[in-house]
């Protein structure tokens, strides 16, 4: 059918033709930059810290905030699965404090330290299938299917616990999350490692290309001949595996499992992922962005506590950064 518009009509095939590559360079640029952003962002808070106070920019408390950030950056590799296919998990620190609490409960009464784990590991698995289930195969919105599974899991730590923190762990296991490998400490190494191995999956493997493409356009991938609740349903199993190794990482670090342990987490992984370039919608992702804006919340966190700031005023700071970082993706989403 020809075209109603004469500009069109008379335009060369040529041009037309060039259109596509150009707005593919356009959307490079556009990503790139968003990147660049948070990075910028970061280099910036860290010089403001480093000139207002002088326990900022040393090395024990940039290896502070390193271990710090492990936990976040571990969940935020896993986010970023799951918001690339315009997804959302709330369950995650639900998930964090129960893979935890059983995986203290089950040290504690002379369990084998493997075998705890892996039983931690699968929990927080069957959390993910869980809500990969609801979400893929019953077509619920994923906000009200993580919305209650985080309540589940709330509430199946305070029971496990009753309510108290676990402590009596053995040193194999506190290791996790105290020990440190050479000068570095263990959460930080194993959150590298994961990063590097969600950044690979992300970008190189079938359900990192497929979950972008459910995030664009999930009918048109299934017409393309993806199995969109398959792929679905395995990006909500990563996130819950992920939520475990977290939850397993905290608990050592504090030498006990805490059925609290988590709470509100969600959201800050949420935000470390959205600044680092993610975008809410889905389609668009960056494990690296996801990185830097996980570091760039603690460096925040970190040097408003060494300005000795309130912990009621600290709200504001990221609250205002989580608000530029939506309009930000809105923005470079239009």
């Amino acid at each position: 059918m020809p075209s109603s518009d004469p500009k069109l009509a008379e335009a060369p095939a040529g041009v037309q033709a060039a259109e596509e590559p150009a707005l593919d360079r356009r959307a490079r640029m556009t990503r790139t930059l968003a990147k660049a952003q948070s990075v910028a962002g970061l280099i910036i808070v860290c010089i403001v810290f480093s000139a207002m106070t002088d326990a900022f920019f040393t090395e024990y408390n940039l290896f502070n905030i390193l271990r710090q950030s492990a936990v976040t950056a571990i969940l935020a590799a896993g986010m970023v699965f799951v918001i690339v296919t315009g997804g959302i998990d709330l369950s995650v620190g639900s998930v964090v404090a129960v893979t935890g609490t059983v995986t203290a409960g089950l040290l504690r009464d002379g369990n084998p330290l493997l075998w705890s784990l892996v039983a931690g590991l699968c929990l927080g698995l069957v959390f993910g299938l869980v809500n990969g289930f609801f979400v893929a195969v019953m077509k619920l919105p994923p906000f009200i299917v993580t919305l209650g599974t985080m309540t589940v899991g709330a509430s199946i730590a305070l029971a496990y616990s009753k309510g108290l923190p676990i402590s009596g762990l053995p040193k194999s296991f506190t290791f996790l999350g105290q020990g440190e490998f050479g000068s570095i400490p263990v959460p930080v190494v194993i959150a590298v490692v994961v990063a590097i191995a969600a950044g690979v999956v992300l970008r190189r493997t079938l359900i990192g290309r497929y979950a972008v493409a459910i995030g664009d356009n999930e009918q048109v991938a299934f017409l393309s001949g993806v199995n969109t609740t398959k792929w679905k349903m395995l990006v909500y199993a990563v996130m819950g595996l992920l939520a475990g190794v977290a939850g397993i990482v905290l608990a050592a670090r504090q030498n006990s499992g805490q059925p609290t342990a988590g709470t509100g987490i969600e959201l800050t992984v949420i935000a470390a992922v959205v600044i680092g370039g993610t975008s809410l919608s889905g389609g668009r992702g960056s494990m690296w962005g996801a990185m830097v804006g996980t570091v760039l919340i603690t460096v925040i966190n970190n040097g408003l506590n060494l300005l000795n700031v309130s912990p009621y005023y600290q709200g504001l700071f990221v609250g205002g950064l989580i608000l530029a970082a939506v309009a930000l993706d809105r923005r470079t989403g239009r």
